[in-house]
């Protein structure tokens, strides 16, 4: 899987090498529908403080559709890993809804619909 990263904020740039290995560890089960996660930080109000930490997470699956998920935090870890585990569980979710459509969608399922349909 390839991490992507960006960061105009100085503090948000020294946090690189944990955003990459918080999301390689967060998504290693699901690395193979996964091919590329954008991981970007930003700093909303400046260094006046607050919660004002933004992490966005753009995870391109494959076969299904992209998920962006953004947190906001005091700091940025606690954003990072905000962010994290809601893109996790929201691609387990994108990714149960594709699987549960192709059971009720079987090709078995289908023949025998069109069977009963004949006179």
């Amino acid at each position: 899987m390839q991490v992507l990263f960006e960061s105009r904020d100085p503090q948000g740039a020294s946090v690189r090498p944990f955003a990459e290995r918080r999301v390689r560890f967060a998504l290693r089960r699901l690395s193979w529908l996964v091919p590329r996660a954008k991981v970007q930080l930003s700093d909303v109000n400046g260094p006046r403080g607050g919660i004002d930490k933004r992490c966005s997470i753009e995870l391109d699956a494959a076969g299904a559709q992209p998920v962006l998920v953004t947190a906001l935090a005091r700091d940025w870890r606690a954003a990072i890993d905000d962010a994290v585990s809601r893109a996790a569980r929201t691609l387990m979710r994108v990714w149960r809804r594709g699987k549960d459509k192709e059971r009720r969608a079987a090709p078995g399922a289908r023949l025998m619909l069109a069977r009963e349909a004949q006179p």
